[in-house]
């Protein structure tokens, strides 16, 4: 149907043009695409055999849909989404508030103007974009915002008694009629707002200042909710609740490749960062570890959750880091250390919801915390675990090294030197060189130089080595000499 040669009712009768509800319009769309075997929320990584296909069976249903999950778990996207499964052009009455179909017209304004003019009434086209209303439930909401009111001044300028239906404003919900309508945060909508959408939902009823209007809103409702709002800030009347057809739950990406898809794909990069900085996969893995690592802590509120967010703006830091690093010192490109890491702080600070435990120790402190157990975790997975090491010296994989340390040999790594200097500095402990050429042969050369900072980083992290940050940079030195020296100065 060519929508840009259809501008009448009796036009669009003579096309051919059947009128649907959104949610078989929906249906009827999903089952070409499944069947065509396209994928409808592109950009989604991880629900694949999870949230997705319980989605679908949820709008092959036809049910307004409850996404139940912590923060950042790409709720919102999805309900977004959904809007491609629309037909690209809606036919409306000319003029209608409330999307007014012109086969099946509920508002007095459209069946008045079909009844004056029939068959040459005006059809005007909505794009399926703009089928698409999402409102963020606060305390202050009113009624009024999503239902309507009764407009004084509307009144007044058409001569209108009260009494008279057509000095009602219609709120969001009636102007999204025929459309997607997201309620985001729906517990923080307060208990009496909440009841105000059961007829809608149920009945099609619209009750505004005494007016008690049938109107049978054609309406796919998709509401957002994080399970800590239902103990914390409020919860979702159960009549309300009992209205809504499906509820799915979302969660956290179930690996750290999935995790690393969509920072990739979120984090806002410059084409210049992108050319002067690398970034190694290990430092990826890093951040992503950071995540979870977060998510476990004892020092976090897991009711509140650790968005995918954490990740992305700390990618976004880590690039940023490097990229100063390289302005500073006039380089033309440099790689991701182990020391930008540091630089990522503020994105985990203002990620997280520390309980009492982290508050006392600090949000700072918490973060780079979270930063050593990341790298803890991930060391075990590259190079011998420490537990399981042998006392005697020659079982020992870290034997060499640690000897080097304890020959009062130490190792400065200023921040902003050369990567040509970095890579040769790593290179000038023998011992660490051969560990990584017995575990890691096959370790991409590129990207040596991380790795050998990364073992220094792990042993430091279980007690092998001690780890100092100096005015530029960081020192490691045997665990035991750091711990003389700090005690002599104290004695001093």
């Amino acid at each position: 149907m060519n929508h840009t040669q259809i501008h009448t009712l009796g036009q669009l009768k003579a096309a051919g043009y059947k009128s649907r509800s959104i949610k078989d319009e929906l249906r009827d769309n999903l089952r070409k695409k499944i069947a065509a075997g396209e994928n409808t929320f592109y950009g989604i990584w991880g629900y694949e055999d999870t949230v997705i296909p319980e989605l679908e069976r949820a709008i092959l249903s036809r049910h307004n849909i409850n996404l139940l999950g912590l923060r950042g778990q790409a709720k919102t996207r999805l309900a977004r989404l959904m809007v491609n499964l629309l037909d690209e052009w809606m036919p409306i009455v000319a003029g209608s508030e409330i999307n007014d179909d012109p086969l099946h017209p509920i508002s007095r304004t459209a069946k008045e103007l079909i009844a004056e003019k029939g068959e040459n009434t005006p059809i005007a086209w909505v794009h399926r974009h703009d089928r698409y209303a999402e409102k963020l439930a606060t305390p202050d909401v009113t009624v009024a915002d999503l239902i309507g009111d009764v407009d004084p001044i509307k009144a007044a300028n058409l001569k209108l008694s009260y009494a008279d239906d057509r000095v009602i404003h219609f709120g969001m919900i009636p102007r999204a009629n025929r459309c997607i309508f997201v309620i985001n945060e729906l517990p923080d909508l307060q208990a009496r707002i909440q009841v105000a959408l059961f007829n809608i939902l149920q009945e099609g009823d619209v009750q505004i200042r005494g007016f008690k209007l049938r109107l049978p809103l054609d309406m796919q409702f998709v509401f957002t909710a994080n399970p800590e709002d239902y103990t914390n800030r409020g919860s979702i009347v159960t009549p309300l609740k009992d209205r809504i057809g499906s509820q799915i739950l979302t969660h956290y990406p179930n690996s750290i490749e999935t995790a690393k898809h969509i920072t990739s794909q979120e984090a806002k990069l410059t084409a210049a960062q992108n050319e002067i900085v690398e970034v190694p996969d290990l430092a990826r893995d890093i951040l992503e570890q950071i995540s979870i690592e977060a998510r476990n802590s004892e020092y976090i509120d897991e009711k509140s959750g650790v968005s995918a967010r954490l990740s992305i703006t700390a990618l976004e830091n880590l690039m940023s880091t490097a990229e100063h690093r390289a302005l500073v010192a006039g380089l033309p490109k440099t790689r991701v250390r182990m020391s930008d890491l540091m630089g990522i702080i503020p994105a985990i600070t203002g990620k997280v919801e520390l309980v009492y435990e982290g508050e006392q120790e600090g949000a700072a402190i918490v973060a780079e915390n979270l930063i050593g157990q990341a790298v803890r975790t991930l060391f075990v997975t590259y190079f011998p675990k420490m537990e399981k090491l042998k006392r005697s010296e020659d079982k020992n994989p870290y034997a060499e090294i640690s000897a080097w340390f304890a020959n009062g040999n130490e190792f400065a790594l200023p921040d902003n030197i050369a990567d040509a200097e970095y890579e040769k500095l790593l290179k000038n402990i023998p011992a660490l060189n051969e560990l990584i050429n017995r575990y890691q042969p096959n370790y991409p050369k590129k990207d040596a130089a991380f790795l050998h900072e990364f073992v220094l980083w792990g042993l430091a992290e279980y007690s092998k080595l001690s780890k100092d940050k100096f005015k530029s940079g960081y020192q490691f030195k045997d665990l035991f000499d750091s711990y003389l020296s700090s005690t002599l100065r104290g004695e001093n």
